[in-house]
């Protein structure tokens, strides 16, 4: 486990093993996440998406309590993942962190609960997997545009982004930050 910039985050990197048959890894591990962040995480929902080249999900995030805990991986292609500091008053609010995720390194991010998750296909088809923990619940569950010009995120330049009517309705940061949505460090 590798801390990442923004607090609250880590990349997975897991140990391969390769034969003639193929590969096995172990992509998760809660004893390894519970010694990186110094507690367990209930596992309440997985989720499974397959997007498209092109196809942008997020940001997203929930109201903190509860707040949704993610473990994310990308099982088939590759996908850019970033992570938001959407906390009020963090140190690192307004900043984001990027990965790239595949089916070759097999990495993950873990990101705490508070911060906003987004990913981006690059592949013709990518599959991204993530553990949540706690389920989803619409009441509590809101977006930031993933392309505000605020945030800047660096998304590839060659790839067209596609997007949900909801995540294209999004409000920007400083928006929703207005609007009393954001969680508190």
């Amino acid at each position: 486990m590798k801390r990442l910039s923004i607090d609250g985050t880590l990349l997975y990197t897991p140990r391969i093993h390769s034969d003639p048959r193929g590969v096995f890894l172990e992509s998760f591990r809660a004893a390894d996440l519970r010694e990186a962040i110094g507690h367990s995480i209930e596992l309440a929902q997985v989720n499974c998406s397959v997007s498209s080249r092109g196809v942008l999900r997020g940001i997203h995030f929930a109201d903190v309590p509860p707040g949704q805990a993610k473990y994310v991986t990308c099982v088939s292609g590759e996908a850019l993942d970033v992570v938001v500091d959407i906390r009020v008053g963090s140190p690192t609010y307004g900043r984001w962190e990027a990965v790239r995720l595949d089916d070759v390194s097999r990495q993950g991010i873990y990101l705490t609960e508070g911060l906003g998750h987004a990913f981006m296909a690059l592949s013709e088809s990518a599959t991204v997997v993530y553990l949540c923990s706690s389920p989803y619940d619409p009441a509590i569950e809101h977006g930031i545009h993933p392309l505000d010009p605020d945030l800047a995120i660096e998304w590839p330049a060659d790839v067209e982004p596609v997007l949900s009517a909801k995540d294209a309705a999004a409000p920007t940061l400083k928006q929703a930050r207005d609007a009393g949505i954001l969680p508190s460090w």
